[in-house]
């Protein structure tokens, strides 16, 4: 089956966690899409989750117990790959199979960052995709927030075109540390905090410095420089922490990942001026919540960004008392104070237009501004920071050494 410009896009999603409410969530703001399926390995989420389309009149979705199931469905025409890191390239490999084979009419499919855990895994990842002659998007959120989007046409169309092009991004999310226990499991997630969120911060960063019409690989990957560290969970007092909420597969004390990371990136533009990327991210930020920071200099200018800076902010007292919660901003660390309140996270954090965008490319058989071979290039720039991490050198690109390459915190 191909796209059908004139017709509603009919999704499955794979995977029911945090992260797939927080997409169903966004796609109130996108039209001619119905969520018309789910699949998890537990019947108890995948009903969760049929509710919650319900409830937001996002379509008739139903519970399928196989992956097979969905993707022979004849109401799914594209899948959003959003379960855990682990079972990615499993999942692309029945996607590729069925559809191969005839037995699915799916004709898009869209993962969540990162792409895979390796380099390796990513490659085969687009290769399958492409192998199944698949249209394919890359969901990386920050490349679609609503201050990325303003802020680089801004940039570009009056400052850039007049004094020269931008050459220092800066980008760092930080928030307090994850949801799920397989994040913390570097075996499972595939490191710790530079493969969880870094991937953020690079892609975002690469796509300020891309001047608009070209794509990112208009930029050529010269060298990356990488540090990690544990400042806070492997403390006594945490270790213990992450055993009582995620149980003793979340080990600190034996098995730990990285809770802290920083890279330097150096690209080289079109015309051989040198640019540079420079990104931090952390599990180990203890403020209102989730935190990200975002800057782009040029020769005669600068753009800011900070999330947490919202226009909007509430005061609680110590007599406002209630239960733990999210309702104000992502990985919110207090109920008490003076709060900043975010109107729209899945706009301002770029879900709304990223799935727009997915929905309305998908449909009109559009290549998307991300694909899997951005979610590859990310991939090579992530392990390049983990190996130097590793080894304390700069790593150099080309760099073969990267192809099976598997972070220290991930080996078994």
């Amino acid at each position: 089956m191909s796209a059908q410009p004139g017709k509603r896009l009919r999704i499955g999603l794979v995977g029911t966690g945090f992260i797939a409410e927080f997409h169903l969530r966004s796609m109130l703001g996108v039209r001619h899409v119905d969520v018309t399926g789910v699949y998890s390995r537990k019947a108890e989420n995948r009903e969760r989750i049929v509710k919650l389309v319900a409830e937001l009149g996002l379509g008739d979705c139903k519970s399928h117990d196989s992956l097979a199931s969905m993707l022979q469905a004849e109401d799914v025409d594209a899948v959003w790959i959003l379960s855990p890191n682990d079972t990615r390239l499993e999942t692309m490999r029945t996607i590729h199979d069925e559809v191969v084979s005839g037995r699915s009419k799916v004709f898009a499919v869209a993962c969540e960052k990162p792409l895979a855990r390796t380099l390796s895994d990513a490659r085969e990842m687009l290769r399958l995709v492409e192998d199944a002659r698949l249209n394919h998007g890359y969901l990386e959120n920050q490349v679609f927030a609503q201050p990325v989007l303003r802020g680089k046409e801004i940039i570009w169309r009056r400052a850039a075109s007049t004094t020269g092009r931008p050459y220092l991004a800066r980008a760092a999310e930080e928030h307090s540390g994850p949801h799920e226990p397989w994040f913390w499991q570097g075996d499972k997630q595939g490191g710790g905090v530079l493969l969880d969120m870094m991937c953020h911060s690079v892609e975002v960063a690469r796509h300020l410095l891309t001047e608009p019409g070209r794509k990112r690989d208009s930029l050529k990957l010269k060298a990356v420089h990488g540090t990690v560290a544990n400042l806070k969970w492997t403390r006594p007092r945490y270790i213990e922490d992450l055993k009582n909420r995620f149980g003793p597969e979340v080990d600190y004390a034996n098995r730990p990942s990285e809770d802290f990371a920083r890279g330097n990136v150096i690209l080289e533009d079109e015309d051989g001026n040198e640019l540079m990327i420079e990104t931090t991210t952390s599990w180990a930020y203890v403020g209102a919540g989730l935190r990200i920071q975002l800057e782009l200099l040029g020769p005669e200018y600068a753009m800011e960004f900070n999330s947490l800076g919202t226009g909007l902010k509430i005061f609680m007292s110590r007599e406002v008392k209630g239960e733990e919660g999210e309702d104000l901003v992502e990985k919110q660390n207090a109920e008490q104070g003076l709060m900043p309140v975010l109107e729209d996270e899945a706009g301002i954090y770029g879900y709304t237009d990223e799935n727009r965008h997915m929905v309305e490319c998908f449909r009109k058989g559009e290549e998307p501004l991300e694909t899997f071979a951005d979610g590859v290039a990310v991939l090579e720039i992530l392990m390049g920071l983990y190996l130097s991490s590793e080894t304390g050198d700069t790593v150099r690109f080309p760099n073969p050494d990267l192809e099976n390459y598997v972070p220290l915190v991930a080996r078994r």
